[in-house]
């Protein structure tokens, strides 16, 4: 088991920029495809971006787009998203996740970070 921890939340007006950042430890990092996820209050979970495992392939929710960029350093042991252009509606719990090779689903899940835009 891979063990994660996030960081780098915290309040921000609508249109600035925060960098998250997740910490991986205990298994090889390279054998998990890693993504970011969101919660809102009373909302349920859903997914904003992910990286492959070299880091070459990204995905993007429509909802993050052009706004947010996913990344990591192997050699850290790091995944990291860059949000720009923060909307009121980006306001959510951010969890890092990630997805062994070879299982179907993210099993190994940070505690979040939050993050909060005003507006």
């Amino acid at each position: 088991q891979v063990q994660l921890v996030e960081s780098g939340g915290g309040l921000v007006q609508a249109g600035g920029s925060l960098r998250l950042s997740c910490a991986a430890s205990g298994r090889p990092f390279n054998w998990y495809i890693m993504g970011w996820f969101r919660q809102a209050p009373g909302k349920e979970r859903e997914f904003a971006a992910s990286i492959s495992r070299s880091g070459g392939t990204t995905y993007y929710a429509d909802s993050v787009k052009g706004r947010f960029t996913i990344s990591r350093d192997n050699a850290k042991n790091t995944v990291y998203l860059q949000m720009n252009s923060l909307k009121a509606e980006d306001t959510a719990i951010y969890y890092c996740a990630g997805q062994r090779i070879g299982r179907s689903e993210y099993e190994n899940w940070g505690q979040g970070t939050q993050v909060t835009v005003s507006s």
